[in-house]
Parts: C-alpha cells; sequence; structure tokens
C-alpha cells in the first residue's frame, strides 16, 4: 500500500472548521487530510454558502460532513441536498427525539427525508432503487451531548435511520455540573458508554479529539470509525499566540543588543 493511500485512509486525519474558508480547506487537503466537518450551528455558513462550498471541498477529495444549525428537518435535509457526505445532528433530548429528527436524514421506509430535484440526484430522475442506495451511503450521526440522550444511548444506536453516535464531551460535561471537559475519569466514563452502544449495535463511533490522548483512546481502546483531529478556531489561535510571542520575544533581544 502506498503512502498516499494509507493517508487518504488515515481515521486521524479528520478537521473540524468552523468558517466557510476556501484556501484553508485547500491547505489541509494538500497537507493530506481526509474529511472536514464543518460546524453550521457556530459558524457563519448560510445557504448560498454551503450550497457552493460543500462541493468545492468534495471537488478536494473530501468527505464533507455538517454538523447541522439544529436538530430540524430543513436544516438536515438542505446540507444533504447540497451534497453533504453525511450529517452530526446535535441537542438530541432523547430516545424519541431521536427516532423523529434522525429519520429527515434517511428516505422512506428508513427514514422520512424528502426529495429535492439537482444536485442530490445528480440532475437527473432517479431509479427505484437509488434511495435505498442513497440512505446505505450518506451518513447519520446523532450526537450525545445531554443527560437524557446519553441515558438513551443504546436506543438510539439502535435506530435504523442512525449510523453512528457522536460525544459532545464539552457540552456533556458542563451539562452533567462538571464544568468544561478535562478528560476525566468522569468523562472517559461517559464517552465509554457511548461507545459501548455502538459496538452492541454494530455502529460506527466518531470523535471531537483535540489532544493526543483522545486519539489513542478513541481509536486503539474504543474502537472509533474516525476522529476529527483538529479545530479551526484553537489551531488557529495557537499559531496567533506562537507568532506573536516570538515577536515579542525579538523585539526584546532587539532592545537588549
Amino acid at each position: 500500500m502506498s503512502q498516499e493511500t494509507k493517508q487518504v485512509n488515515d481515521p486521524l486525519m479528520g478537521f473540524w472548521l468552523t468558517t466557510p474558508n476556501f484556501q484553508f480547506a485547500e491547505m489541509l487537503a494538500v497537507a493530506g487530510f481526509r474529511r472536514l466537518i464543518l460546524d453550521v450551528e457556530h459558524g457563519p455558513f448560510g445557504h448560498e454558502t454551503l450550497h457552493n462550498f460543500i462541493p468545492a471541498c468534495k471537488g478536494l477529495g473530501l468527505e464533507v460532513f455538517v454538523k447541522v444549525l439544529a436538530p430540524e428537518r430543513s436544516p438536515i435535509q438542505t446540507v444533504l441536498d447540497f451534497g453533504a457526505d453525511g450529517v452530526m445532528i446535535p441537542h438530541l433530548q432523547n430516545l424519541d427525539h431521536a427516532r423523529e429528527v434522525c429519520a429527515y436524514a434517511k428516505f422512506p421506509s428508513t427514514g422520512d427525508r424528502s426529495l429535492a430535484g439537482g444536485r442530490a440526484m445528480r440532475y437527473r430522475m432517479p431509479t427505484d432503487d437509488w434511495f435505498e442506495q442513497t440512505n446505505q451511503r450518506i451518513r447519520c450521526f446523532a450526537m450525545i451531548e445531554t443527560a437524557g440522550a446519553l441515558a438513551d444511548a443504546e436506543g438510539i444506536a439502535a435506530l435504523p435511520c442512525v449510523d453512528g453516535l457522536f460525544p459532545g464531551p464539552t457540552d456533556l460535561s458542563v451539562r452533567r455540573g462538571r464544568g468544561m471537559y478535562k478528560r476525566t475519569p468522569d468523562d472517559w466514563q461517559d464517552i465509554e458508554s457511548i461507545a459501548h452502544a455502538c459496538r452492541n449495535n454494530g455502529k460506527a463511533l466518531v470523535l471531537p479529539a483535540w489532544s493526543a490522548e483522545e486519539r489513542r483512546r478513541g481509536i486503539t481502546e474504543l474502537g472509533a470509525s474516525f476522529v476529527f483531529s483538529g479545530l479551526e478556531m484553537l489551531e488557529m489561535g495557537r499559531l496567533a499566540h506562537e507568532l506573536a510571542t516570538g515577536l515579542k520575544n525579538e523585539a526584546t533581544s532587539f532592545a537588549m543588543s
């Protein structure tokens, strides 16, 4: 297997974008990243931007997942109509809520997604088997970030319209009274219970993983299918801080010389 193939299939090579910066997406693709998650919930992604940005990123050879604006029909269907490879659905409250909302990502009889002409259909009328083929190809990840969803993780993972679970570690920690997510034993216990629900139901686990510890445990211990290893705002903030610190040190050395 070539180094390029290894890199393409690497489960670590995912990145979290919070702005529609196409040049940065190009840099990530050139560097060997395999997939992106677009944080529409917390980022400045309007409909027109997504309509253009999703296929542009896919044209770079990147898989594109979208953390949708809200757990509602329109935000889910729209990004799938625009060509996203899958959705991460936030703020699911419990099993009943997940059953209703996640169904919007799949066509009947698996779910309740409605049909839109255009890009999703490759600009032609689909055959009858296209609906099931699309259901198999498009992935729906239920985010587990509330106490209710955590308690119902097993049932949510068992839903036919759900392809996997995606923990929201910080929201879980805050909502369960622990404050900021700090990778404590309680934090890991929550994530491990989500991983267990995935294993029991043959579903995928996907994780945000900003540290080497999270990536190692996620892949080797919890069996994550892939992780998102970098967050745009954290990486840009780190770069700005390192550059500013270096420049301040340079200025100090100039003054002393």
